[in-house]
Formats: structure tokens, C-alpha cells, sequence
């Protein structure tokens, strides 16, 4: 084992030294500092143009930057509460000239057939998108709603209709109790357990890749002759494996602490709570498939090293390995559409599949316990058998030069270990 642990060590330090790696591993990095940087100069008075022109608890603007143009006569006099948070214009000629001062952020013209088209015209400097978003602005809503009601006593008519429904989402867990769940928890959990899912196959395919090149450059170079005079195969395999598969973690930490980290920042910077991940056996899962999916990955991907006569040819023979693997990908469309087909549950127990699978059935949170145990057991099961296919191809395919076996020597071979 001894000679294991020092092919991993060599492995990791060289690989983690090359140029790409440090490239994909600190971009994330480097562009949190830059999103902190930009954050830090304009995040204040982002927070600020947000906070006066979208409030989101429905509040009443405190300074004026909504000017009304009334044409149809609901919305004059304005009402007493409306006083300080809009400015009403005589002309929009008027209103005009208050906006190019900037005294004022946007101008409403409200037509005199309002009543029977609905239709506000929305002035300002943005343009179109952010004339949209009034639309769905809680004091724009309940500015328009207490002026047409104004000779209503009837507050809680005003407040339904300014918000007519709340949705309260409820999801039906596996004891089929309903348990109530928050929606933006829901977008949160969804976006983070989607984004280790890509974490994890990007990873797994840059570390075994290196495994990959690294086998197949050395066979090329016949530098493997010296190297199994002195070790093994399968101590060489083991220590690629593990030296790569810690490379792989060290290159998610840094991400994910990384992102953790300058998202915080960013969020403070212009004044907002970040929002919650309440998963965190999330974290423990993504970590397992990892290191299982790895170890498929990673030995199969030696062994196409192993069996190409050329960097070219193993790089077509593990593309076979990597197609497969990002079938799930492939079909996301659909199972976004569909997260519970029958599909989707037997990609999750086939091992090439089951870490990508069963992370974005986690996304959705459409995997229940039985799926997830199920999906782990398979892969821990299939492990010894790919490892040790893999080790005899290893073994057999590092030697042979000039022509590529075929599937009938691959078969012989293993007949024959």
C-alpha cells in the first residue's frame, strides 16, 4: 500500500500544478471577488433604487418616485396615504419635465377609458422592462385598488383584492402526510442541489480525464514499461484513482466554499438576507456519489487509456463511458417536465447513470428513500465488478502495442485472468 499512496500523492501534486486546472478551479474564485468588487461599488445604490421602487413588504414609498398623470379623475385628489410616495401632475407635459430632472423615477399617464381598458402608459428612462415590473409591484397594485375604492369602508375587500391569493405550497411526503412547504426554500434547495449535479459530472469527467491522458501518454511514451518494473498494475491503477479522485474534492470545496462565501457577500452588500438551504443531507449524498461515481468512472477511463494505442483512440473509447453518463442531461428538458417517469427511476439504479440521476431527482426532491438506498446499493455492488474488469483490461492493455485489441481479446482476456 505504501507504493499506492506515493503514486497518488505524485499524482495529485502534478496534476493540480497544471494550467488548466488552476484555470477551472480559481475562476470561480476570481469571479466572486469581482462580483463583490462591482457589489461593493454599486451594490448600495442598487439596493437603494430596488428598495424605493419595488418594496416588497407593500409598503408606502417614503420618497416621491412615481408621478401620476390622471385623465379619468380616480386618482384625484390622491388619497392622504399616497402623499408622500407619488406626485400628482396636471399635464404630462409637466410630469415630463419632473422626470428628465429626475425628481422622479417614473411617470404613470392613466387614459380616461381606464376603467374599461385597463391600460396604464408607463413613462421612464429604462425602458420597456422596467415599465413591466410595476405590473407586479405591490404599491402600484394597492395605489390603483384604494383610489378606485376610495369611497369604500370596506378594508378588507381592499386588501384581497390587492392581493387576491397567497399561495402556500404543500408537499406530500412518504408517511403521506401534507407538510407544508416554503416556495422560495423550494427554488433555493432546487438550484443548489441542481448545480452540484453539474458540479459532480464536470469533476468526475476532469479527473478521470487526467487519468485517462495521463495512462495513455505513458503508454505512448513506453515510460509504463519502466513504471510496472517497479510497481504493480493495480497499485498503479489504485494510486491514479485515488490521487485524481482527491483532486476531484479538492476542486469542489473550493468552489462550493468559494460560492458560499461571495454569494454572502453579495447579498449583504446590497442590504438583502441570503436565502436558506435547509437540505444538508444534500451535501452528504452529492459527497457519495462522488466518490462512488469516481471510482466507476475513473477505472474505466484507465482502462480505455490502457487499451488505445493512441491518445486519440482512448479518447473515443471513453467518449463511449461519457455519453452515456450525460443521458440524464441529455433528457432534462423532460424531466423537468416529468420528474417521476419510470424512466427516470431506472436511470437512477444503473450505475453509469445513478450519481447524475439521482442528484437532479434531489433537485426536484422526487427521490425517496427507497430510490436513493437502492441506487447506493447497486453502485457499491458493481464497484468490485468494474474494478476488476478494469484491472485485468489495465493490466493486459498497457503492454500491447501498434493495434488496438478488440472485443473478442478483451473477452479472452477475461476469460483467461
Amino acid at each position: 500500500m505504501a507504493r499506492v499512496w506515493i503514486i497518488a500523492r505524485h499524482e495529485y501534486l502534478i496534476n493540480a500544478r497544471r494550467l488548466g486546472f488552476l484555470i477551472t478551479t480559481l475562476s470561480v474564485p476570481a469571479l466572486g471577488i469581482i462580483g463583490l468588487l462591482v457589489a461593493a461599488l454599486v451594490g448600495g445604490q442598487m439596493g437603494d433604487w430596488f428598495t424605493k421602487v419595488f418594496p416588497a413588504d407593500g409598503t408606502q414609498t417614503t420618497v416621491h418616485t412615481i408621478g401620476i398623470v390622471d385623465r379619468s379623475g380616480i386618482c384625484s385628489p390622491l388619497l392622504p396615504d399616497y402623499n408622500d410616495g407619488f406626485t400628482l401632475f396636471s399635464t404630462e407635459d409637466e410630469g415630463l419635465r419632473a422626470l428628465r430632472a429626475d425628481q422622479i423615477l417614473h411617470l404613470l399617464v392613466i387614459p380616461r377609458e381606464y376603467l374599461a381598458s385597463g391600460k396604464v402608459h408607463v413613462i421612464n428612462k429604462q425602458g420597456g422592462l422596467n415599465a413591466m415590473r410595476l405590473k407586479d409591484s405591490a404599491v402600484i397594485r394597492r395605489f390603483i385598488i384604494d383610489h378606485l375604492l376610495r369611497h369604500s369602508e370596506d378594508t378588507l375587500l381592499k386588501e384581497r383584492l390587492a392581493n387576491p391569493l397567497e399561495i402556500v405550497p404543500v408537499r406530500l411526503d412518504e408517511e403521506t402526510r401534507a407538510t407544508r412547504d416554503d416556495g422560495l426554500a423550494f427554488v433555493v434547495n432546487m438550484m443548489t442541489t441542481y448545480f452540484l449535479a453539474i458540479l459532480l459530472v464536470f469533476t468526475i469527467f476532469t479527473s478521470s480525464g487526467y487519468l485517462l491522458r495521463g495512462v495513455s501518454e505513458e503508454k505512448t511514451s513506453r515510460i509504463i514499461e519502466i513504471i510496472l518494473s517497479s510497481v504493480a498494475p493495480w497499485e498503479l491503477l489504485a494510486g491514479k484513482v485515488l490521487g485524481l479522485g482527491a483532486l476531484g474534492l479538492t476542486q469542489i470545496a473550493v468552489w462550493l466554499l468559494s460560492a458560499a462565501v461571495f454569494l454572502g457577500g453579495a447579498f449583504s452588500a446590497v442590504g438583502l438576507a441570503p436565502p436558506t438551504f435547509d437540505r444538508v443531507e444534500v451535501f452528504g449524498l452529492a459527497l457519495v456519489y462522488y466518490v462512488l461515481g469516481f471510482l466507476v468512472f475513473a477505472v474505466l477511463m484507465g482502462a480505455a487509456g490502457a487499451v488505445g494505442t493512441t491518445m486519440q483512440e482512448s479518447q473515443q473509447l471513453a467518449g463511449i463511458f461519457s455519453l452515456v453518463a450525460v443521458v440524464p442531461m441529455i433528457l432534462s428538458g423532460m424531466f423537468f417536465a416529468n420528474p417521476g417517469l419510470t424512466a427516470f427511476r431506472v436511470l437512477s439504479w444503473f450505475p453509469l447513470t445513478a450519481p447524475v440521476t439521482m442528484m437532479m431527482r434531489l433537485s426536484v426532491g422526487e427521490a425517496p428513500n427507497v430510490d436513493i438506498i437502492l441506487s447506493i446499493f447497486l453502485l457499491i455492488v458493481s464497484i468490485p465488478g468494474v474494478i476488476w474488469v478494469g484491472a485485468k483490461v489495465f493490466r493486459m492493455g498497457l503492454l500491447m502495442y501498434g493495434k488496438r485489441p478488440s472485443v473478442g481479446q478483451i473477452i479472452q482476456w477475461l476469460r483467461e485472468a
